[in-house]
């Protein structure tokens, strides 16, 4: 049997990823690993409500969701650390600007240049959901059909409350393989 071990945000583990957006003429940068997707065409960042980043993102109605590879992760760690309130973190990552014109870290394996189309209130938290505008990857990630091979691309995760980043596991098969009816 099991055991109710209370009202857990138990949905972990989740991808790594940095936030950006254009704060004025530079970048800023946040770690960000509360991150979804709520549809085909919309994801969803969802971030304390005071953080620096979040007023960027407002104004100009940009981000960028950049996957972390495992390299990336002493300059990651430091953008969640500090706040872009009391540093310039613009210098951090190497980036250019998307189509869109949210800041595209040059190292990040794949990154989502999103448009913020809301955001949803909770109690300290603001939510942005956003389309997805491009989606820029490392060439060396992309399979002969031009598709993402996570295999290859191997973003970190995040696991909450231990606070641990995780690497990816390897393929157990293909979805729907398993469809047969289970025995009684």
């Amino acid at each position: 049997m099991k055991k109710n071990a209370g009202s857990l945000l138990a949905l972990y583990p989740t991808p790594v990823t940095v936030i950006g957006a254009m704060n004025g003429d530079k970048p800023t940068w946040t770690l960000v690993a509360h991150v979804g997707i709520i549809g085909h065409d919309r994801v969803l960042v969802s971030l304390g409500a005071p953080h620096f980043i979040n007023g960027c993102i407002k104004e100009t109605k940009k981000l960028s969701v950049n996957l972390v590879s495992e390299d990336m992760l002493p300059s990651v760690d430091y953008v969640g650390s500090v706040s872009g309130a009391k540093a310039d973190k613009s210098a951090v990552f190497a980036y250019d600007l998307g189509d869109a014109g949210a800041p595209v870290i040059r190292e990040a394996p794949l990154t989502m240049e999103c448009s913020v189309v809301d955001v949803y209130n909770t109690p300290g938290f603001e939510s942005f959901i956003c389309t997805v505008d491009s989606t820029y990857v490392a060439k060396e990630h992309l399979n002969d059909k031009g598709k993402v091979d996570y295999g290859t691309l191997k973003p970190v995760l995040f696991e909450f409350p231990t606070y641990q980043y995780l690497r990816t596991g390897e393929v157990i098969g293909k979805c729907l393989s398993f469809k047969k009816a289970p025995e009684a």
